[in-house]
């Protein structure tokens, strides 16, 4: 037999086997850009005094979300969701940073992301920043640290993460920001070290989006851009006060930009509301990779996932942190449910003390009196069991609507269809040993003066110059 025809017919098998396992014959690489603790403070979401040309040029190149949100408002959980598909509580992964002894194997035959991928054919590489967190135990299925270490023309799957996000910051030398170009939620106090912490983090998203613009040159370079998919997302929300660990909409929102050349028209602004575990629907389904247990996420390329009505979102210990808290959020309304409402919001966290700069400055001013009514709710003794919040008339969520009457209907509705997710995903709830463990929920958890010298003592570090050699005043290890 000719050597053309026996290549003939080993192509013709091949593509036989493929289409009769339902894998696309031209599969795309794939890359996940993951930005860490960083939420829509971006140029192409509006922010001001920040630059970021590179992300704001992928925007226009393909689809940007508006209203995308994780399952879980910091790292563990929420890559935990991000890496199965499944909501962190119903494959048991919902407590931050669970130490390896007390990790659990997968139930139900759920895989991870990338070891259902590998089993598709496609090589996966864990590149830069080697962070999974993941808060189970098993293979997650990564093969090697760069996609230079496939086979050739072997698909690649790589995941990631720029870790320039996650406090500490630097500060950028090449473009620093004027504190008074930037732009301050209300619930933060106007004064010059909020905003030079402030525009530190936006400094430090500067350096992340010429980081971007080098992966993108590497695809370019390498002649992969035609057929890659880019995904660029943050893993949960903004390390600030009322951000990260919390469920209000900076702690939860994240951008979602993707590209995909020939196959997602540029410049589209989508609002629908999704979530970051649809990202692992998405690349599953187009990678051809078959999980056994349905996923609880939606193919972002399919109708499913448009017009949700409702995200939903939980918290649960944060370190020796013990605090617990739902969430269900329509395009107008969300509803909190504080599971242990006993507790402050600001009860004692290593990593908010020893990352949060403006968290000591008001302190202070909580503890002198001077914050406004909306700074101080956030530092009161207690919260209350239930937060409503209008999104749209109130996108900052500060008046909060549960006990006002004429919400109650609304309240009933999205209060019930919590109660049914949280069925749906097996949510364990709080055991009455869990309410009475973890750390201290002493509040406040230091006197005035401590407050004070913690306060000083972070002012040479927020307002070092951009080529300093300050070195950080508490950090000791990666929170």
């Amino acid at each position: 037999m000719k050597p053309i025809r026996i290549l003939c017919l080993v192509i013709i098998f091949i593509s036989n086997n493929l289409m009769a396992q339902n894998i696309p014959v031209d599969r795309p690489n794939i890359v996940w850009i993951m930005l860490e603790d960083w939420g829509l403070d971006l140029g192409c979401y509006g922010t001001k005094g920040i630059e970021t040309p590179v992300t704001d040029q992928l925007a226009t190149e393909g689809m940007r979300y508006t209203n995308a949100f994780c399952t879980s408002p910091v790292c563990s959980t929420s890559r935990s969701a991000m890496i199965t598909g499944f909501h962190q509580n119903y494959i048991g992964a919902e407590q931050h940073r669970t130490a390896k002894e007390d990790r659990k194997s997968l139930p139900y035959g759920i895989k991870p992301m990338p070891l259902l991928l590998q089993e598709a054919g496609y090589f996966t590489a864990l590149m830069l920043y080697n962070k999974t967190d993941a808060n189970f135990k098993g293979d997650l299925g990564f093969m090697g640290k760069d996609w230079k270490e496939r086979e050739k023309g072997q698909p690649f799957f790589a995941q990631i993460t720029l870790g320039g996000t996650h406090r500490q910051w630097n500060r950028d030398a090449k473009n620093p920001i004027d504190p008074n170009d930037i732009e301050l939620p209300p619930y933060y106090v106007d004064t010059p070290f909020a905003r030079r912490d402030w525009a530190n983090g936006l400094e430090q998203m500067q350096i992340c989006d010429r980081e971007i613009g080098d992966i993108l040159k590497r695809l370019d370079k390498e002649g992969l851009s035609e057929n890659t998919l880019v995904f660029l997302i943050g893993d949960n929300g903004r390390c600030h006060i009322r951000g990260k660990q919390f469920l209000y909409d900076p702690g939860l929102q994240v951008p979602l930009i993707i590209k995909w050349p020939g196959k997602v028209a540029p410049n589209q602004v989508i609002e629908d509301m999704v979530q970051t575990i649809d990202i692992t629907a998405t690349i599953l389904e187009v990678a051809g990779a078959k999980p056994k247990h349905p996923l609880q996420g939606k193919n972002l390329f399919e109708e499913a996932s448009k017009n949700r009505e409702y995200i939903f979102a939980a918290r649960d210990r944060m370190g020796g942190t013990h605090d617990a808290m739902r969430t269900i959020r329509s395009k107008k309304y969300k509803l909190i449910h504080n599971l242990m409402p006993e507790r402050a919001w600001l009860q004692y966290s290593g990593y908010k003390e020893d990352m949060y700069p403006m968290l000591a400055e008001m302190n202070v001013m909580y503890m002198e009196g001077k914050l406004n009514k909306d700074q101080a709710k956030f530092f009161a003794p207690n919260k209350p069991e239930f937060e409503l919040y209008d999104i749209e008339k109130d996108p900052y969520e500060l008046n909060n609507l549960a006990y006002d009457l004429h919400y109650g209907d609304i309240k009933d509705k999205l209060l019930a269809e919590l109660y049914n997710w949280r069925e749906q995903i097996k949510d364990k709830g709080v055991s009455q040993d869990f309410r009475e463990g973890g750390l201290s929920s002493k509040y406040p958890t230091r006197t005035l003066e401590e407050w004070k010298e913690r306060y000083e003592t972070w002012k040479p570090w927020v307002f070092r110059e951009p080529k300093s050699k300050e070195k950080h005043p508490f950090v000791k290890k990666d929170y």
